[in-house]
């Protein structure tokens, strides 16, 4: 496993997207459990739960609760694993999902993410969504009185823009270290995102990296021919490597800048393992031409 920085943090450069293993088609129990324990074996150390996470007949923090007890029950040193959590959205009764970015809901929502993780302070606590009805630097704000407080250690934010980055970061100064937006080879319109985090010094955490790439098989070879975009060009350099798409699609990202740590989402061991492996599958400069040239 290679990795990367968060702030003053190292974390795997693949990190897990825990929100399938407690959402609409989860997992039973057991193989959630195990999800978690072989991404843990796999030498990942950055999970990435939020308090919305859960179904609409469920609580809040069900995913979080989840990640607590396969921590606890691991059987092996988890020091250095990072919990990152995240607070603003909610669930409807019809299964929509809601925005809160009052600060004193914030609030309450880490001190509620904290008790459910079970840990002195939250390792990584990110806005999930800017609310509209909010001014975005009152929900940074609480972000801030949180950090002061010691109830989270670093600061994140997510689904942002440019401004609202910078924003911020103007803040936060040091202590927001990361900006969790949607990217993949086919949804490539936070690149200015992207770029602004190599320039501050920020993680980029892509969720959906696996957007866009067609479900193959992990044990069999990629179909080229059921592929479109972007996929076809990765399905074409997974069959010349031997390994799976999903593997090469995230060693592109990884490429793309330092800043970037991909969290694909798994619901089942063998999907975090195969993705873990990412981190170590290095693409030549000719691969890496023939995906951007695809990409863009």
């Amino acid at each position: 496993m290679r990795y990367r920085r968060l702030g003053g943090v190292r974390v795997s450069a693949i990190g897990l997207g825990a929100m399938p293993l407690s959402i609409e088609g989860r997992p039973d129990e057991k193989r959630a459990l195990d999800t978690v324990f072989a991404a843990l074996d796999a030498g990942v150390t950055l999970l990435d739960t939020a308090d919305s996470y859960h179904r609409p007949d469920k609580a809040p923090g069900d995913n979080e609760i989840l990640l607590a007890k396969a921590l606890a029950a691991y059987g092996a040193d988890t020091d250095s694993v990072l919990v990152a959590t995240k607070g603003g959205r909610g669930r409807s009764g019809d299964g929509g999902w809601t925005v809160n970015g009052d600060p004193r809901w914030l609030k309450s929502a880490a001190e509620a993410s904290l008790k459910r993780l079970g840990v002195e302070a939250i390792g990584l606590y990110q806005l999930h969504k800017p609310d509209p009805a909010v001014p975005f630097a009152e929900s940074v704000g609480a972000l801030r009185e949180l950090l002061d407080e010691g109830k989270i250690r670093l600061a994140g934010i997510s689904n942002t823009d440019v401004g609202q980055i910078r924003t911020a970061h103007e803040i936060l100064g040091d202590r927001l270290v990361s900006v969790q937006n949607r990217y993949s080879p086919a949804v490539r319109d936070s690149e200015a995102e992207l770029r602004l985090c190599a320039e501050l010094g920020l993680a980029f955490l892509p969720w959906s990296p696996l957007g866009g790439i067609s479900r193959s098989s992990l044990d069999g070879p990629s179909r080229t021919e059921a592929a479109v975009g972007p996929a076809r060009a990765i399905h074409a350099v997974a069959g010349q490597r031997g390994v799976s798409p999903q593997q090469v699609c995230l060693a592109w990202l990884l490429s793309l800048s330092p800043a970037v740590v991909p969290i694909p989402g798994a619901s089942r061991p063998e999907s975090i393992r195969d993705s873990a492996g990412a981190a170590d599958l290095v693409l030549s400069e000719e691969e890496r031409t023939r995906l951007d040239a695809a990409a863009a």
